[in-house]
């Protein structure tokens, strides 16, 4: 099981920061080559980028860290030069920003295509991964989570959307409300992971910790951050506690006791258990184990 509950957000021009960003240990790590980006240095981002990656990769891969790149979009002038170099670089994902239809992903897929077969990278083995930034995106995203068998993921951009809405963020973040139920509903029935946009107050740890049990709770996989110390309290929000642990366990461990007295309802703590119960009770011990959490419930 891949864990996706923490995308660090690099500006792809600073060395020094993507020299150590491992360090903090996020599941994943997103090189950006777009917003955070001057246009007079979009050149040099990417060459800096592409010779990260092929330097650090062992590093990444020794602690399991995913690598993403956030390319520009294809209608600017800097998308397909993005995807000549970092394709070869042969990072994990490639992020789409600015999806607003299945062309979007298609035209991208197509490059990568073509240059993976130009390097000589097996065909597929460059991932994708889109951001929906626009009503028009939010409408369209299960269109969008299926066009590809390379999509593995799909996030929202609350800044871009909450633009293009005309309104602005609030602490509460009902103008997100929509389009966050569209992209979890629309990622969950692809069967890819559903991300959450960046919580930019770095300094208030109460109210990124609500916003992250919230879009827990509401089934997504994870959230894009933009501070390391952002990396352990959303960890903390998304690690099963020793309580759901040991619920979790004692519900599998019944059901396999159940199946071998040919038992077709059974109850734990005097509740009926089914299917649906049984399917939560192991991804808890999936995510549990993921997270390296022993099952006994001791951490």
């Amino acid at each position: 099981m891949k864990l996706r509950r923490s995308m660090l957000f690099i500006p792809g021009n600073n060395p020094g920061v993507i020299k150590d960003v491992h360090i903090y240990r996020p599941d994943s790590i997103m090189f950006d080559l777009e917003d955070a980006i001057a246009v007079t240095e979009k050149d040099s981002a990417r060459f800096l980028v592409y010779n990260m990656l092929q330097k650090m990769r062992p590093v990444y891969k020794s602690l399991n860290i995913e690598t993403v790149v956030r390319i520009n979009a294809l209608d600017t002038e800097y998308g397909v030069e993005d995807l000549e170099f970092i394709v070869r670089a042969q990072p994990d994902i490639i992020r789409i920003p600015k999806t607003d239809t299945p062309k979007d992903v298609l035209d991208v897929e197509a490059h990568v295509e073509r240059i993976e077969k130009e390097a000589g990278i097996p065909v597929g083995t460059t991932k994708l991964m889109v951001a929906i930034e626009s009503p028009l995106g939010a409408l369209n995203a299960y269109q969008i989570a299926t066009s590809s068998k390379r999509l593995v993921g799909m996030a929202i951009g609350g800044e871009d959307y909450v633009t293009n809405l005309k309104t602005n963020r609030s602490p509460e973040g009902v103008e997100l409300f929509t389009g966050r139920g569209l992209i979890v509903m629309a990622a969950r029935a692809a069967g890819i992971d559903a991300l959450d946009s960046v919580y930019s107050d770095v300094n208030n740890d109460e109210g990124f910790i609500k916003e992250a049990t919230m879009i827990k709770q509401m089934g997504f996989s994870g959230k894009s951050l933009i501070h390391p110390r952002q990396i352990e309290l959303l960890h903390k929000v998304y690690t099963p506690s020793n309580v759901d642990i040991k619920k979790a366990k004692k519900i599998v461990d019944a059901t396999r006791e159940a199946l071998e007295q040919n038992k077709g309802v059974f109850t734990v703590d005097g509740k009926m258990v089914d299917k649906p119960i049984i399917e939560r009770a192991e991804h808890v011990l999936r995510l549990a184990k993921a997270a390296g959490v022993r099952l006994g419930g001791d951490e």
